[in-house]
Parts: C-alpha cells; sequence; structure tokens
C-alpha cells in the first residue's frame, strides 16, 4: 500500500511540475483561480442548499458573476501582452515586466479564497480568526501592488492622452 501512495504521490508532483513547466508561473496561478472559482461556485451552492436557499435564479447569478471575472482577467492578460510586445519592439523606453495578470489573478484567488471560508462558515464549519485576518492583509498587500504599479499622475495622464 505504501508503494501505491508513494507512487501516486510521484505521479501527483510530476504532472505539477510538468504543468508548471509548459504554462510557467502565470499558468499555474490561472489554474488555480480556476479552482478556487469552481470551489467556490460549489461551496455557495452548498451553502444555499443547507439554507434551503438554493434557487436557479441565484446559480445564474453566481455563473454571470464568474462570466464577468473571466472578461477581467481575459481583458488583463491581453493588456500584458500588448505591452509586453510595445516594450520590446517600439522604442519608447519602457520595461514593462507583466505585471497586470499575475496582480489580477492574485486578487481574484484571495478574494475567491474568502468567500469560500464564508460559504464555509455557513456550512458549519469553524474557521480561524487568523486565516481571515491572514486574506484580508494578503488582500491588501496586492491592492496596494496594483495600486503603486502607477502613480496617480502617469493614470491621469494616460487617460487625457498626455505625456
Amino acid at each position: 500500500m505504501n508503494e501505491n501512495l508513494v507512487t501516486i504521490k510521484t505521479a501527483i508532483v510530476a504532472g505539477c511540475t510538468a504543468l508548471g513547466a509548459f504554462l510557467g508561473w502565470k499558468g499555474v496561478m490561472l489554474i488555480a483561480w480556476v479552482a478556487v472559482m469552481a470551489l467556490d461556485y460549489l461551496t455557495g451552492t452548498l451553502a444555499a442548499c443547507k439554507a434551503g436557499a438554493w434557487s436557479s435564479e441565484s446559480a445564474r447569478e453566481g455563473l454571470w458573476h464568474k462570466g464577468g471575472m473571466i472578461a477581467v482577467v481575459i481583458v488583463a492578460a491581453l493588456a500584458d501582452w500588448i505591452m509586453v510586445i510595445v516594450a520590446a519592439y517600439i522604442p519608447i523606453g519602457i520595461q514593462w515586466p507583466g505585471i497586470i495578470l499575475p496582480l489580477v489573478l492574485a486578487w481574484y484567488i484571495i478574494t475567491e479564497l474568502g468567500s469560500i471560508l464564508e460559504n464555509a462558515v455557513k456550512m458549519g464549519a469553524n474557521v480561524p480568526t487568523w486565516l481571515v485576518k491572514l486574506l484580508k492583509a494578503s488582500a491588501n498587500i496586492v491592492e496596494s501592488a496594483g495600486d503603486h504599479a502607477i502613480t496617480d499622475d502617469e493614470a491621469n495622464n494616460a487617460m487625457s492622452g498626455n505625456k
């Protein structure tokens, strides 16, 4: 039995390593985001069922919400991709580290984890208060990183077309 367990663990680690090598760390973040989105939807459904409040209308609203999140992630990925190309091939004097997508994914992952905890509480689970505080602190750190990625003057100039 121990040999089977070691084989399974080895296969999982090898699969994750191959996936990470193929997709890179941003791809791994994307997979993590999809996983927490699915878990949030599942735990939300279970919490609603437990409360006797499940409805197809609420389920559809949840799916619309997830669809909106997918659109935001696509926009972030495209914005990063375009800026990487512009910075590499057009001599405008900037370097682009490709930070939009990772920040958006990190923000969504943390938000979804918080929602999963809320659903777990509704299902009757005890959640350590330090875990909730840790997620809130993580969300604040990501939010701050996004805010500091561009100054207000740069954002205003970009929106108005000024240099």
